[in-house]
């Protein structure tokens, strides 16, 4: 068996510093310094911090005196493992064994995630491939990890300390690397520390050399246990991971936000969780929502109990998608539009409408698959800004007449680029179609065959101008029309009030530009003109 172990050292830090409004630096943690306070004390620092003297194990008041401008939160093992968790969603595409290690401090929250990766190895293309593959899985989410590889989990979880983390791929590795690993990085290690320490007993090979016997007199049961297991002389089973059936997950806010500007910050931190959650079972969303949990506000009543507000704010998808940056771009044009009733505390993130399938395959040129996903992405683009209500599309109406050919109806994002989009009709001002496009007819089943008796028609229409007619040529701009084609007679609309009996012509004008006029068959029956010439339309 070959196992890897990502370890977060600064995972902490990493959680609390996700909502600050400044990029990140190497390192995990912001370019600010930062620390981490339990029970009044230091418990973590980043690299900032480190710098100005903070050490952990100081006081409040001493890191403060220390460094006046640095940020402090509190520990929270619940916060770590909610950041922690998405780092094993990610790592569940490459394998099915994916475990928790469990922290070396008792109570504290797990930094620690173990791949199983043995029967991965031949789809992934060898260890160096799947661990390239891994790195840029998680990059995303933002975090500093070490990264290691043994024949046993624990070795695995051990060697992922050390500096710089080794890559063992047998059992005999493992075990040469272990032996030089630091004793306390053993859980009853780090407890003796101090003793071993004063009996010379600095490296984990130390240990090996002495009477068991004594060793678990000394130190307890549980040493050898950890030796062992690590060694790989003992069964060390782990319990994979299961994904929950929906995803949700919170994030406390660094600071109140009165902006949903500042929003935007928490909810990148929740949509690429989202996006490792997915990835995980080869998924892809279709809708999500966003919680925005606001601060607590009084009832105007005398006396009224204080009731904590909650914004929704729904995603719905044309189709399924994990790209985080699509996503993030349909969520900040929403949040532009929407105004806070109160400044937000909190974020969460919920989905349970999803669809498995297939990632789409990647283009080296462009298809009409990738154009059709480019065009859905434009319309969902232009909904989330203007409204679902003001994006409209020309949809084909039954009636020769040009002027009423189409139909203005909402768009539906899903069904653009499909058989019924290509029938778009012509309507005042807004005539879609190329020349080469109503050349082509879809057929019974679906193949395109080229309609040679389809007349060519203009990409936009305009109210009929009236024309002066000189010597039986019509002009336009004081400029005779050259006829190029035509008649195509139409005769329509005796069924209601607006009858229509035109002959339709293709013209060019003296610049060499084409338009589309029509005479009145009934030229007395014209209230525009006598000559009963009109321009409805120019060719692009």
């Amino acid at each position: 068996m070959l196992w890897i172990a990502l370890h977060l050292p600064l995972l902490s830090l990493e959680s609390f510093a996700a909502t600050l409004d400044s990029g990140r630096g190497e390192g995990g943690g912001t370019e600010r310094p930062i620390a981490l306070l339990e029970a009044h004390r230091i418990a973590s620092a980043n690299a900032a911090a480190e710098v100005l003297g903070v050490k952990p194990g100081l006081k409040r008041a001493t890191a403060l005196a220390l460094a006046p401008q640095i940020v402090l939160g509190q520990a929270d093992a619940a916060r770590d493992v909610a950041a922690l968790l998405p780092v094993a969603h990610a790592a569940l595409a490459f394998t099915p064994g994916v475990s928790l290690q469990p922290a070396l401090e008792p109570g504290a929250a797990p930094d620690t995630v173990l791949l199983e990766v043995q029967a991965s190895l031949r789809y992934f293309g060898g260890l160096e491939r799947l661990l390239r593959g891994l790195a840029a899985a998680l990059e995303p989410l933002g975090h500093a990890m070490r990264l290691a590889s043994a024949a046993t989990p624990r070795g695995a979880a051990i060697l992922a300390r050390v500096e710089p983390p080794p890559r063992c791929v047998d059992l005999a590795a493992t075990r040469r690397a272990l032996e030089a690993a630091p004793v306390w990085l053993l859980g009853p290690g780090r407890e003796h520390w101090e003793a071993l320490q004063g009996m010379g007993l600095r490296q984990l090979g130390d240990l090996l050399g002495l009477p068991r016997a004594g060793l678990a007199r000394r130190f307890g049961e549980a040493m050898l246990v950890e030796i062992d297991a690590a060694f790989g002389r003992r069964a060390d089973p782990r319990e994979p991971i299961v994904l929950s059936p929906a995803f949700a997950s919170r994030l406390e806010l660094f600071a109140r936000a009165d902006t949903t500007v500042q929003l935007l910050y928490g909810a990148a931190v929740l949509l690429e969780r989202l996006i490792a959650w997915l990835a995980a079972q080869h998924a892809f969303v279709r809708r999500f929502t966003l919680l925005m949990h606001h601060e607590s506000r009084r009832s105007s009543a005398r006396g009224g109990e204080r009731k904590a507000q909650v914004t929704t704010l729904e995603i719905a998808l044309a189709e399924p998608s994990r790209d985080s940056a699509h996503l993030l771009m349909l969520l900040r044009e929403r949040l532009a539009r929407l105004e806070l009733p109160a400044p937000t505390l909190e974020l969460g993130l919920q989905a349970e409408d999803i669809a498995k399938r297939a990632p789409p395959n990647v283009e080296l040129f462009a298809t009409a698959q990738g154009e059709h996903e480019g065009l859905t992405r434009l319309i969902e683009r232009l909904q989330a800004r203007l409204g679902a209500g003001r994006v409209q599309r020309l949809a084909a109406a039954f009636d020769h007449r040009p002027e009423r050919a189409s139909k203005v109806r909402d768009v539906e994002a899903a069904g653009v680029g499909g058989a019924g989009a290509a029938k778009t009709g012509h309507g005042r001002g807004a005539g879609k179609k190329s020349a080469a496009r109503r050349r082509l007819a879809a057929s019974d089943d679906g193949t395109g065959v080229e309609d040679c008796s389809a007349p060519v028609r203009p990409v936009w229409l305009q109210p009929p101008e009236p024309l002066v007619e000189q010597r039986s040529r019509p002009l336009l701009e004081g400029r005779p029309l050259q006829l190029l084609s035509g008649p195509e007679r139409i005769e329509a609309g005796w069924w209601d009030s607006a009858l229509a009996g035109r002959d339709y012509f293709i013209a060019a004008t003296g610049d060499g530009a084409l338009v589309w006029i029509y005479r009145e068959r009934l030229p007395l029956l014209s209230e525009a003109s006598s000559s009963g010439w009109f321009l409805h339309g120019r060719f692009g």
